[in-house]
């Protein structure tokens, strides 16, 4: 099903847009896969938030995961399944939690601090099958990473409600996990994809 759909979509997309080139289409491929992906499994993990009454949370803590990961990307699950089962996992345990932990308030800076450091250094990080090559892009989508980790930094912490706080953490800090090079180690992904990909095609 997801074959025919990204089959028929660039299909469309390319007769509609013939000035696009390869590295433009390749964008529109990876998004348009993601957002198939994210829609198919988001189903399946509504359905259980709403069967352990966090819906709510689970949505805010996944825009707030979402609004990062549109510019500082990060590791895919290699398989459908891996991905909608740590999905289900992440979006579902730390929502559930979330509602019943305090983090101190000085742990919290640190971790806000911690986060912003982290994503300026390695946001954002790509994948073999979407490497960023052009460093002009990938210093773009640095700035706008970094600049929106901040913005929900201070969210965070002026934010009142203890619950909101924790889940706009706990959404920043996924997307943390998924860009650093020992996540991508400890999962047996390459890393830097971009790099790869100049020598193996002379771009250098």
């Amino acid at each position: 099903m997801k074959k025919k759909f990204l089959s028929f979509a660039m299909k469309s997309i390319k007769e509609n847009n013939p000035t696009y080139d390869d590295n433009k289409l390749a964008e529109i491929k990876y998004n348009l896969e993601g957002f198939y992906l994210s829609f198919t499994k988001l189903i399946i993990i509504i359905a259980l938030a709403i069967l352990l009454n966090i819906l709510k949370e689970m949505i805010i803590m996944l825009v707030v995961f979402n609004i990062l990961r549109s510019t500082g990307f990060g590791l895919h699950a290699t398989k459908s399944w891996i991905c909608l089962l740590s999905s289900s996992i992440v979006f579902l345990f730390f929502p559930f939690i979330a509602k019943f932990i305090i983090i101190p308030f000085n742990i919290k800076i640190a971790l806000c601090i911690g986060a912003i450091v982290l994503i300026y250094k390695y946001a954002p990080a790509d994948t073999k099958k979407r490497p960023l090559i052009r460093k002009e892009r990938r210093d773009l989508y640095k700035f706008k990473t970094t600049i929106k980790c901040i913005l929900l930094v201070i969210f965070t912490l002026m934010i009142r409600n203890e619950i909101i706080s924790n889940l706009l953490l706990f959404g920043i800090w996924n997307e943390v996990f998924l860009i650093l090079p020992i996540t991508y180690k400890i999962f047996h992904l390459s890393y830097n994809n971009y790099k790869t990909y100049i020598l193996e095609h002379n771009l250098g």
